[in-house]
């Protein structure tokens, strides 16, 4: 099997509410949550030299106002600080998946790991700011966690708090742990809650305090314009009940996912090869080489650019490096929408 990296990788959110980010030169804006660029007068990955909790699950979520929050057929009722307790989040839905580890499902608050799933989810689905785990192999995962811990994987973007705060939980972990959440994720099946629509106007939206776009309420339309915004259907679920079968859509220019089709399956005339000569028959992976089909566009977006401009060089990245290096921001827009847009199952 051919030694190259995939797009999808193991990461955890944990995104400041107040953070102000920088952009990368050329960074594309939308895949990293943004609607302008941001100031380029702070820099996170200089602040971030110790190991503390910040605010990954309920940036940008109202104050709790006390009440019990339920999901149908889901467990108990929960107000929105329990439902995102740092080192004990809520699991809706127990019979998804098998019992989870303990430092999947509470961490180790001594040495400031949080639960993996609080920002991961009990099922590894994630959100469009972090990674989807589930369905990963266990050697692609403890490659993930090596190349955090090693200081091999960051992002294009100086402040997205999880480059820089990642790293210092998975040294914080030990390989046992890392295993135990790695054999987890693995015996997961992906959920399947993210879908591609061509549009030329969008609902209302804005970036919340996680960098994760949220559509504004009411019915008003903005123009997408050439970019991909991937929200989820409805806010309160996805952010608040942190319902882990939330739908998100991702909306793009019409005629995207033809031209994704068309590099993914052909190598678009020499610009980049198949993805499936490395992913797999319908991109659903070949060990230690991830499954990418179905997941998040705008986290494989990030993926695409970190390891074009060489911010994620793990051990196998500089292969991938080469995969990506003549893709243009159009192009990663492309492939990613088409690559989600796949079932993977």
């Amino acid at each position: 099997m051919k030694k190259v990296i995939g797009a999808l990788a193991v990461s955890c959110v944990l995104a400041t509410a107040g953070a102000v980010l920088v952009r990368a030169a050329g960074m594309p804006l939308w895949a990293y949550g943004y609607v302008d660029p941001p100031p380029a007068d702070s820099d996170y990955s200089k602040k971030c030299t110790v190991q503390r909790p910040v605010d990954c699950a309920r940036g940008g979520t109202p104050p709790d106002d006390g009440r019990k929050r339920t999901l149908p057929g889901g467990t108990g009722e929960w107000t929105v600080t329990e439902i995102a307790n740092d080192y004990g989040p809520v699991d809706w839905y127990p019979g998804d998946h098998p019992k989870m580890p303990d430092i999947v499902a509470h961490g180790d608050k001594a040495r400031g790991i949080r639960a993996c799933a609080l920002c991961h989810f009990p099922n590894g689905t994630g959100k469009p700011e972090n990674a989807p785990v589930s369905g990963t192999s266990v050697q692609y995962f403890m490659n993930q966690m090596a190349d955090f811990k090693n200081g091999l994987r960051h992002t294009s973007d100086k402040n997205k708090a999880n480059a820089w705060e990642m790293p210092l939980m998975a040294a914080a972990l030990t390989p046992e742990e890392a295993k135990q959440a790695a054999e987890y994720f693995a015996a997961v099946k992906y959920y399947p809650k993210n879908k591609v629509v061509e549009a030329d106007v969008i609902p209302k939206f804005a970036p919340n305090a996680n960098n994760l776009f949220l559509p504004a309420a009411g019915s008003n339309k903005v123009p997408l314009g050439n970019r991909l915004v991937e929200m989820p259907d409805d806010p309160d679920d996805a952010q608040n009940i942190r319902n882990p079968h939330s739908p998100f859509t991702a909306y793009v220019p019409p005629g995207t996912l033809k031209k994704g089709e068309m590099l993914a399956t052909t190598g678009g005339d020499g610009k980049t090869i198949r993805c499936d000569v490395c992913h797999g028959p319908g991109l659903r992976g070949l060990d230690p080489v991830p499954a990418i089909a179905g997941r998040q566009a705008s986290y494989l977006a990030r993926q695409l650019y970190d390891m074009q401009i060489g911010t994620r060089r793990g051990l196998w990245s500089p292969l991938m490096k080469d995969v990506v290096a003549k893709l243009t921001e159009d192009d990663m827009m492309a492939l990613a929408a088409y690559v989600t847009s796949l079932s993977p199952q």
